[in-house]
């Protein structure tokens, strides 16, 4: 059985002259995870199938260059990164808080998405190994106020880990000076066929969620909360991705309700082919299944495979979209004095 370990190496050099690192995390059960300070991005997850070969489940690129290409700023799939300071949609960019109007950047048609023009996925974040806890990374960023239209100085941190039972752990924590919204998540792409499946619509997943939230033709929710039953959104029975995506336009890229409250298990994925499993563990109310439908072919990764449309999906843990609008939704807004925390565990198996 191998030693933990966590180890450091150059990954590329920003603009600015900036040198982002690259950290390689290895567990005692096998699993290997590479991150990387721009932006928080894991950039390799190595997972072993059912015969106990390890492969790469994640979207992404072996070097910093392919996240500053033009062509990924185009697309911008977001692969892998840490997304803030609010994940998903706010609703024409604006919101009032505490009597006062705020106007962000949009950046998705007439919307805000994942923190604006320069979210947290585009930042350098101040990077300690932290030996003693067994692979950890601990990532620490300060959101400027006014950065991207939010108010609030913003100190974040967030601790990624490997555990005992095969997971990948991710602790946010957060302060302010000011009341700001806050909705903190990873943008993963997951294919865990590796590089025996070229998109993830035979992917067999399920979702602990009786309900969702109904989006505009816009991806701003109206505020209804749907049952699934009798629905193409109903995983609460495993189904593949493929099997009705069809029947929704433009694909699943929505916010499911999860069931329960505290640190709880919210989603399982197995991919037959391979035989591996992700089981998705968090203490937040929402998850937002994306099936990668933007993806066009239009990115070369990792191994010169191009990304095609369905090429990964995403499981976002998070709070409902576009939630500063929403009276009814739970609350995102975090208030000088308060510690933000959550925790998202991604567990990888096999069977």
């Amino acid at each position: 059985m191998a030693q933990p370990s966590i180890t450091a190496a150059p990954f590329g050099e920003l603009p600015n002259g900036q040198t982002a690192q690259l950290f390689t995390l290895t567990s005692s059960t096998g699993l290997e995870v590479r991150i990387t300070n721009y932006g928080g991005i894991v950039t390799h997850f190595f997972a072993p199938d059912r015969q106990g070969q390890p492969g790469d489940i994640v979207l992404g690129f072996g070097s910093l260059d392919g996240y500053l290409s033009d062509a990924y700023a185009t697309a911008n799939p977001y692969f892998g990164g840490l997304i803030g300071r609010f994940g998903n949609r706010i609703k024409e960019g604006r919101f009032t808080l505490d009597g006062q109007p705020y106007t962000l950047a949009t950046n998705n048609g007439l919307n805000h998405l994942h923190g604006g023009m320069h979210g947290f996925n585009q930042q350098l974040w101040e990077a300690e190994m932290l030996v003693d806890l067994g692979p950890v990374l601990r990532l620490t960023y300060i959101s400027p106020d006014g950065e991207e239209g939010y108010p609030g100085n913003l100190t974040v941190t967030v601790l990624y880990g490997l555990t005992a039972d095969n997971s990948l752990r991710i602790d946010y924590t957060a302060t302010t000076d000011r009341a700001t919204p806050i909705n903190l998540t990873n943008h993963s792409y997951f294919n865990l066929g590796a590089d025996a499946t070229p998109d993830i619509l035979g992917h067999e997943l399920t979702l602990h969620a009786d309900r969702y939230t109904v989006v505009d033709d816009t991806l701003i929710p109206t505020g209804e909360l749907r049952p699934v039953a009798g629905t193409p959104f109903d995983f609460t029975q495993a189904h593949t991705i493929g099997e009705r995506i069809g029947q929704v336009p433009g694909g699943y890229d929505h916010n499911w309700v999860l069931r329960g409250e505290g640190f709880r298990t919210v989603a399982e994925v197995h991919e037959p082919t391979s035989g591996r499993t992700l089981e998705v563990r968090t203490d937040q109310p929402g998850i937002q299944f994306y099936a990668g439908n933007f993806l066009a072919g239009t990115l070369t990764g990792k191994q010169g495979r191009p990304y095609p449309k369905h090429g990964g999906f995403c499981l976002e843990t998070q709070h409902f979209p576009d939630s500063p609008n929403q009276p009814t939704f739970p609350n995102t807004v975090l208030q000088p004095g308060e510690v933000f925390k959550s925790v998202t565990e991604y567990r990888c198996g096999v069977r």
